[in-house]
């Protein structure tokens, strides 16, 4: 069974490589800016080695170079610009320079509230839309989270908000755009909208609100009514735009709204 191990092996082997390469493939996407640590070496030259962090002026003073301007530009872009340095100053023939980004700073997102890991999290190349960075988070709450995304931050120097109905960003329409994100930008997850039911329900308290639930679906999710509950006469406390509370008598097919409450009265035959 020793050829069986060397395969298992191999196949091993080939695994951990294609991920180092995928690893390095995304970080050297990664776009420098200021207060991202790095470590730069250079094949066989020990002596250039140099742990450095990019300044507020997106700059690093590095040996033979001097100071060198790195922010703004991608990983890979900024080994070239060091490399090309070297062999342009004469100081080495054919440098090999590679960049490892030790800690990131600089371009991320904040991303908080009914999602699995709020945190603040690193933009890259490639993976810096709305639903990337809700994957780094861990996805939304299941069961918690509101379908309602808010996206804040600033653009071209002005206050920025946008509000997305994320599934349909993945729906066949595809009516809602899941677009790049900025440095500094935060999403925000709030909790799901909720209805109250109580009186004569058999399961009553809070419940989520589904979309366009009605009246009727939300008393099926509560297993319906008591044996002393009657459907008629239903009524609907709900809050208008000014805070005041509205005594409605809603259908069955009628569509709840957002902190409802719900009381189901008892029959009196």
């Amino acid at each position: 069974m020793k050829w069986m191990r060397l395969i298992a092996q191999w196949l091993l082997s080939v695994t951990l490589m294609a991920a180092g390469h995928a690893h390095a493939a995304s970080q050297g996407d990664y776009v420098l800016g200021a207060g991202d640590i790095i470590r730069i070496t250079v094949f066989q030259n020990v002596d250039l080695t140099l742990d450095a962090r990019v300044s507020e002026a997106g700059t690093i003073s590095y040996p033979l170079l001097g100071t060198v301007k790195l922010g703004g530009l991608s990983v890979s872009d900024a080994e070239k610009k060091i490399a090309d340095g070297l062999k342009s100053g004469n100081f080495l023939k054919q440098p090999q320079v590679s960049i490892l980004l030790t800690a990131v700073k600089s371009n991320q997102v904040s991303v908080l509230g009914q999602v699995n890991r709020p945190s603040r999290y690193p933009l890259e190349s490639g993976s810096n839309r709305v639903s990337d960075l809700l994957a780094q988070a861990g996805g939304i709450v299941a069961g918690a989270g509101s379908d309602i995304v808010v996206v804040s931050g600033k653009r071209n120097g002005k206050p920025f908000r946008k509000e997305i109905d994320f599934p349909l960003v993945f729906a066949a329409s595809g009516t809602a755009e899941d677009f790049a994100l900025e440095n500094n930008d935060a999403i925000w997850v709030d909790r799901a909208p909720v209805v109250y039911i109580y009186g004569e329900v058999l399961r009553g308290g809070a419940m989520r609100l589904e979309r366009d639930m009605t009246l009727l679906q939300a008393l099926a999710s509560v297993g319906g009514l008591t044996q002393r509950g009657t459907a008629k006469g239903i009524r609907v406390h709900r809050r208008d735009t000014a805070g005041a509370v509205q005594i409605l008598e809603p259908g069955m097919n009628d569509k709840l709204r957002a902190n409802d409450v719900i009381y189901v009265k008892e029959s009196l035959f």
